[in-house]
């Protein structure tokens, strides 16, 4: 007999496994979350918040609480490639007046680093109920047709015990140990380069931008690397590529790192306090899947992306989200196990345009000596973080296009893409369209679409500037049914005929339920 029983089991504590236990919880999910380390990660790596990532946070009551930990840079990055702090500046890809499209959504970038974030998650996580243990490995695991059953064990004392879950969520990174059990292959360029990562304290404020983050690619005569301020007082990260087939962790003792950031920085004086050298590995991977029957992939398990362009960690949380409401939805009846179709078939293509436009901006960067046709073209953030396009059994697309982005700046308002941000009047208030999305909401202008439809939220929006009747292409006639995740599923520019069942029927084609009435047809 089982020692625990979960809805749903998560192996893996880090920004994909703690947003997927942060998200499960706030819906009401008896979650278990796992990890076999003694914490969450002391490493000031990951940073920085898109848009769409606060938008996640500010549902779960903690963006005010991330956008602290980056107290003081509130004026974004900046990123250069240049020879050393103050030597020549080869080219920059992010300036002090970069436009991040503040008008696109309610919420400001953030710009913490993943040691603030994550115990901010896993407290949160807590208070709403999930129960989260570190120090604990899986040892096992096997799938029956209704569960899974996995072996733990608790790493101090040796004790290993079982937990009965309906899923488990595999967000044990890059090097885990589910995806290799489940035999999911992995494909893409493989490892790009080994990096000597230092983590050190110096007051290098005379050399940085002030109130934004400073992130420098370096290629020196001495070293190709890397330096970044963080949003810890002091507190710096500087990487060195090196070649394990030569050298390793041990050929780069504190002063041999002092004297390299002596060079990087232009202070022959500097004297770093180093708090840790450590050796990692980038990589560029793409699972092949990332489901296997009750077991999913989130974050590092499911893809491997260079650091270039931010948006790793940014990925692993909206792993965490997508499937934590797919998964609270199914759990909880209000869908068919069908829906959970829709994590791959949305979040595979999103990952590989992450993987590919990171690898795009790693090669002039790091790597010139890599281009050439076979390198993918680069991709605008703020296109690929706010206007990509979701295509799954979860959306009713209506149109031939297949592009997978668009401008967000100029939305179409079509199904698939995010529900625009627009300020709208609510009772009195005004307020963004972003912040009604926390079920399934119809938007409408016209009365007639207005009634009591069973799990669906109908707020009674004022539009005086007709912006929203433009931005979501819907008229004043039309309707639009935005999902709990904020992605359009379904609009139509023509009033109802039958609105109560045309939209039960609809929202249950959207939420693989069995159809309310014979007439299996949608709204088209």
């Amino acid at each position: 007999m089982e020692d625990r029983r979960a809805q749903v089991l998560v192996v893996g504590a880090g920004l994909s496994g703690l947003s997927a236990t942060l998200f499960l919880a706030q819906q009401g999910i008896d979650v278990l979350g796992i990890s076999k380390h003694r914490g969450t990660s002391p490493h000031p790596k990951a940073t920085g918040q898109t848009h769409r990532t606060m938008e996640l946070l500010r549902r779960v009551g903690v963006a005010d609480e991330v956008l602290a930990g980056a107290a003081g840079l509130g004026g974004g990055v900046v990123i250069k490639v240049a020879e050393s702090l103050q030597g020549q500046v080869f080219h920059t890809i992010v300036h002090e007046d970069h436009d991040w499209g503040t008008d696109l959504s309610p919420e400001l970038p953030g710009m913490a680093s993943q040691d603030h974030v994550e115990p901010v998650l896993l407290r949160r996580a807590r208070e709403l109920g999930a129960e989260v243990l570190f120090e604990t490995e899986l040892v096992s695991f096997t799938q029956q047709p209704d569960h899974v059953t996995a072996t733990l064990r608790t790493r101090q004392t040796g004790h290993e015990w079982t937990v009965r879950a309906d899923y488990l969520v595999a967000a044990d990174g890059h090097r885990g140990t589910v995806r290799e059990t489940l035999g999911i292959a992995r494909q893409g360029r493989g490892p790009l380069a080994h990096h000597i990562g230092v983590v050190f304290d110096a007051d290098l404020a005379v050399h940085l931008v002030p109130d934004k983050i400073t992130l420098y690619y370096l290629r020196n005569p001495a070293f190709t690397g890397a330096f970044a301020a963080t949003n810890t007082e002091r507190r710096n990260v500087f990487t060195i590529e090196y070649d394990p087939a030569h050298e390793s962790l041990a050929d780069y003792p504190p002063q041999r790192c002092a004297e390299l950031l002596r060079i990087a920085t232009d202070a022959p004086d500097l004297d770093p306090d180093i708090r840790e050298i450590t050796a990692w590995e980038m990589a560029a991977w793409l699972s092949d899947r990332f489901r296997s029957d009750r077991v999913f992939l989130v974050g590092d398990a499911a893809k491997v992306t260079p650091p270039t362009g931010g948006l790793g960690g940014n990925t692993a949380i909206g792993d965490g989200f997508d499937l934590a409401w797919k998964l609270a939805a199914v759990v909880k009846g209000e869908a068919g196990e069908a829906l959970l179709d829709s994590y791959e078939a949305e979040r595979r293509p999103y990952a590989k345009l992450v993987v590919d436009g990171s690898f795009a901006n790693y090669v002039p960067r790091f790597a010139p000596h890599l281009a050439g046709p076979d390198v993918p073209d680069e991709i605008d953030h703020l296109h690929l973080t706010l206007g990509y396009r979701c295509r799954s059994n979860a959306v009713l697309i209506d149109d031939t296009d297949q592009a997978p982005m668009e401008d967000p700046a100029d939305p179409s308002g079509r199904p698939g893409f995010r529900a625009p941000h627009v300020t709208i009047e609510l009772d009195g208030t005004k307020k963004s369209t972003v912040d009604l999305f926390t079920t399934w909401t119809l938007i409408t202008l016209n009365e007639a679409w207005k009634g009591d439809v069973p799990s669906l939220y109908i707020p009674d929006i004022q539009d005086p500037t007709a912006e929203l009747a433009k931005r979501y292409g819907i008229g004043t006639e039309g309707a639009s049914l935005i999902r709990p995740d904020g992605v359009i599923a379904w609009r139509t520019t023509n009033p109802p005929t039958d609105h109560t069942h045309q939209l039960a029927t609809t929202l249950a084609t959207l939420t693989s339920k069995p159809h309310p009435h014979p007439h299996h047809h949608t709204i088209r």
